[in-house]
């Protein structure tokens, strides 16, 4: 039998970031062939800060940062199997909508869309994913 075993994945422009503000969070985690990313905000990856832009920029922001953690495990947007998408208003359902198809264009991954209270930062959208291995 094999043992599984937890890879932290270091991701440059989103783990650097985490460690500077003390977010105790791993933004990727490779464990077998699954791939975890954690929520990811609309973040600039070189600057670390969020700007204060539309929902579609922020999805947009937060699927490019997306892309990224996934390459970084040795995964892509292909072999997302489940996203959820947490949202500060369910108003905002067709705008995540409209970016979110141009990443996931076909065998879209199962998603959950959820409305949350608020969070500590001013951002309205955060997506997390589970991925296979490529």
């Amino acid at each position: 039998m094999r043992k599984l075993k937890k890879e932290v994945i270091d991701v440059p422009g989103v783990s650097w970031h985490l460690k500077k503000e003390g977010i105790p969070l791993s933004p990727v985690v490779r464990a077998g062939n699954l791939v975890f990313v954690s929520g990811l905000t609309p973040t600039d990856r070189r600057t670390g800060k969020i700007p204060l832009v539309t929902v579609e920029k922020q999805t947009k922001m937060v699927l490019d940062n997306m892309k990224v953690c996934l390459k970084a495990a040795g995964s892509s947007l292909d072999n997302v199997v489940k996203c959820t998408v947490y949202i500060t208003n369910s108003a905002y359902f067709d705008e995540v909508n409209t970016v979110y198809r141009k990443y996931f264009k076909r065998d879209q991954p199962a998603r959950v869309f959820c409305v949350v209270g608020s969070w500590p930062k001013k951002f309205d959208v955060e997506i997390d994913c589970i991925a296979l291995v490529d």
